[in-house]
């Protein structure tokens, strides 16, 4: 530790004040009493958010500039307050005094946030107000911790205008492709055909499969969490099974998906589009995963590609209150637009598959720049509370 530096609790130099919830008969969203905060979930950034809950009785208070800490489920996560506010029992005041800068603190507590765990219980972790009080906390003088915190506020404005560019980067990036897609398949030409899904091919689902009819080993069996895995090109991580009996039957009878057919997800998460490209046997869940068979007039790359450019238009025909769900009587009045010849259809695919291809590219290189702005944040915690930040200038 730096010279001149001392170990502190947080105990030694703020007022802790832990919450406690009053009755639910004092709630209101009228604005009546105090605004009443209970937990992370209604927690915004830097500083809280605006208030949905007021209650007529308060408890515990916590006033402007106080720092609240998340202490259940999950512990740690931090902000300030911007008023005077009840606090229920999910939630802790941590009031600097004058021996300790508030910033100073707040962002030693942003530090060591995902180290702070109390107490591990059988419902959900907690930490109470003495092991708050407890936390140990490295501390210069006074001027000292306002220097660092100047630095810091100078070092985090540059990381979030870079995060902030590379961000948008992304999204230009990702509307470009998507922009693209819209005029290939809108604009189309004069010499392009018109028709609803139904009378290209079959939409169907599969027979359905019961969890007790799952073995260890067998023939690959996909939700859609795996089909949205393999279309995005990742490794399955939960590899379910059925018995080659049930599947040898459900081939004999009713068939299973074959070289050019397509699978999309329709449930939930809508949209996930894979195309068979290989005799690789598997079999999937019915309802969740719709079934494009037979499209003989259709490059499969083509329906996934004119699939994709309205996938929100796909998904706005989604039914179903407490989740989205394309039914297949939806699916096929869909009209889309496409060349006469396979041929034309995989010429504009290859360059579709090209233009996918630097995209993904673009979203690798801006992803990455993000990530490393968030090291670069921890880096730059590190040396503060270690005592070797020794510059204004940060680099990104």
């Amino acid at each position: 530790m730096k010279q001149g530096w001392k170990i502190k609790t947080i105990g030694d130099v703020c007022k802790v004040i832990a919450g406690q919830s009053p009755e639910g008969k004092f709630y209101n969203d009228n604005g009546n009493g105090l605004p009443f905060y209970q937990g992370k979930k209604e927690y915004g950034e830097k500083y809280i958010g605006e208030p949905t809950t007021w209650t007529t009785k308060v408890t515990k208070e916590a006033e402007a500039n106080d720092i609240l800490m998340s202490v259940r489920a999950p512990v740690g996560p931090i902000n300030f307050a911007t008023q005077k506010i009840c606090i229920g029992r999910g939630l802790a005041a941590i009031r600097a005094t004058n021996l300790i800068d508030k910033e100073f603190l707040f962002n030693f507590l942003l530090k060591h946030e995902s180290e702070i765990v109390g107490n591990t219980g059988a419902v959900f972790n907690s930490i109470n107000k003495a092991q708050i009080e407890a936390i140990e906390i490295p501390l210069p003088p006074l001027p000292e911790q306002q220097r660092i915190v100047a630095i810091l506020d100078e070092a985090f404005a540059a990381i979030a205008k870079a995060k902030t560019n590379a961000e948008q980067n992304l999204k230009n990036a990702k509307e470009l492709f998507e922009s693209y897609l819209q005029v290939v398949f809108e604009n189309g030409n004069e010499n392009w055909e018109t028709k609803c899904l139904d009378e290209l091919g079959t939409i169907t689902s599969s027979k359905r499969i019961y969890k007790s009819e799952y073995v260890k080993d067998g023939v690959p069996f996909y939700r859609t969490k795996e089909i949205k895995e393999l279309s995005n090109g990742k490794n399955i991580t939960l590899e379910l099974f059925i018995s080659r009996e049930r599947y040898n039957d459900i081939k004999k009878s009713f068939g299973v998906p074959q070289i050019s057919d397509l699978l999309m997800s329709a449930v939930g998460t809508i949209g996930e589009i894979m195309v068979i490209e290989n005799n690789d046997e598997f079999y999937f869940k019915d309802g969740n995963i719709v079934w494009f068979k037979g499209f003989k007039s259709l490059d499969t790359n083509y329906l996934k590609f004119a699939l994709t450019a309205f996938v929100e238009k796909i998904k706005s025909l989604a039914i179903g209150a407490a989740y989205s769900a394309l039914t297949i009587e939806k699916l096929n009045k869909y009209q889309i637009s496409f060349p006469k010849t396979i041929e034309e259809q995989q010429t504009i695919v290859q360059k579709l598959n090209a233009l996918s291809a630097e995209t993904k590219k673009l979203e690798v290189i801006y992803n990455q720049k993000i990530n490393d702005l968030e090291e670069l944040k921890k880096s730059v915690l590190q040396k503060a509370f270690s005592g070797e930040l020794k510059t204004n200038a940060v680099a990104v």
